[in-house]
């Protein structure tokens, strides 16, 4: 049984309803509030458009026509199809593992608001592995579809990226402490906005050579919920720390940040290698590059520091055709005393930017 610690209480699950507490939750965790969720009078009123925007992006992956993707399939080259195959298991990993935390992680946070916005998060979450199903039976046979789901959590490399993520979702299952869910959220915000995004650029560059076009489709549909969750998980851990500044003192939590996004880079990187090598259109040395980029942007959104100098402009601008890198990109303090210093997300701050 887990020990009460003074200084890092383990957190209770919600209650369902809360008579005589307020609406307004006074915390994210370890705060009270009745249950009741009334957007007009939220802690964080910023999280209302973040939520309307979630909501927004709703999609089934029926609606996407894969027959063309089915008959291009065999003209894919053998290298193609295996880094095709792979990608997609990569990627239902990574999304049955997310769906699983964020239903989790939200019995844990106290405000109705926050709850309500995760509960939207692993309903898309659960959307994706439904299209990387409906994908597979478009273009493979039944025992080709199995052997990728199967192979996804038995090749050592996808296990050596995914056990960081995982043990840190693991680390808050067992302690459920402020910090450890605040830790398992970068680890969420590597999955959401960094394990992802190489895998999407392999099938971006097939629709860039009219190739699955199904297929990339379906893909920036995901890419679009994915930026939202990394953008609301940026906020999330802001308001958290800034509601418990023990938890960064002497910059403690900030170095855990960059320090596991940094073995996030590298794992990535090594993925990267292994599976995206001989694709015609894709440059590993780029790609290399793309995933500092992308560590470097997922840090500013944190409001921390750079840890790839130089890396600040993306070197695949193709990208851009077929999918916008929709997440906020201030730079500011990592730890924020005030709730109205986080930015509200508009078309005018450029929300749409890559």
């Amino acid at each position: 049984m887990l020990e009460l610690s003074p200084k890092e209480p383990v957190l209770r699950k919600i209650r369902l309803l809360a008579p005589g507490k307020p609406n307004k939750a006074t915390r994210i965790v370890g705060g009270e509030a009745s249950g009741i969720v009334n957007w007009n009078d939220i802690r964080y009123p910023h999280f209302y458009t973040i939520y309307k925007t979630l909501l927004g992006n709703f999609w089934i992956p029926d609606e996407v026509p894969m027959t063309r993707d089915a008959k291009e399939w065999e003209s894919l080259t053998p290298r193609e199809q295996e880094a095709y195959l792979k990608t997609i298991g990569l990627l239902s990993n990574l999304d049955s593992v997310q769906t699983r935390y964020i239903l989790e992680a939200s019995l844990f946070v106290s405000d109705p608001s926050v709850h309500a916005i995760l509960s939207v998060i692993a309903q898309q979450e659960a959307v994706h592995n439904q299209s990387y199903s409906y994908i597979l039976s478009s273009i493979v046979p039944f025992d080709v579809q199995n052997k990728v789901f199967t192979d996804a959590h038995s090749d050592p490399a996808v296990l050596r990226r995914n056990m960081l993520i995982v043990d840190l979702y693991e680390e808050f299952r067992e302690k459920r402490t402020a910090e450890a869910l605040a830790k398992s959220l970068v680890a969420s915000l590597i999955l959401e906005g960094l394990n992802f995004y190489s895998g999407f650029a392999v099938f971006y560059n097939f629709a860039r050579n009219q190739k699955m076009l199904g297929t990339s489709t379906m893909i920036s549909y995901i890419q679009r919920d994915e930026m939202q969750h990394g953008y609301f998980v940026t906020q999330l851990i802001r308001a958290i720390l800034t509601e418990n500044p023990e938890l960064d003192r002497n910059g403690e939590f900030s170095e855990f940040a960059l320090d596991t996004i940094a073995k996030a880079v590298e794992l990535e990187s090594e993925w990267t290698k292994n599976v995206l090598w001989g694709i015609s259109g894709i440059d590993l040395e780029e790609m290399l590059a793309y995933v500092k980029y992308l560590a470097n942007k997922r840090l500013s959104m944190l409001g921390l520091p750079d840890l790839y100098p130089g890396y600040d402009e993306n070197v695949m601008p193709w990208i851009q055709a077929y999918s916008d890198e929709n997440i906020n990109n201030i730079k500011t303090d990592f730890f924020e005393q005030r709730a109205r210093t986080y930015t509200k997300v508009t078309d005018i701050n450029g929300f749409d930017e890559l």
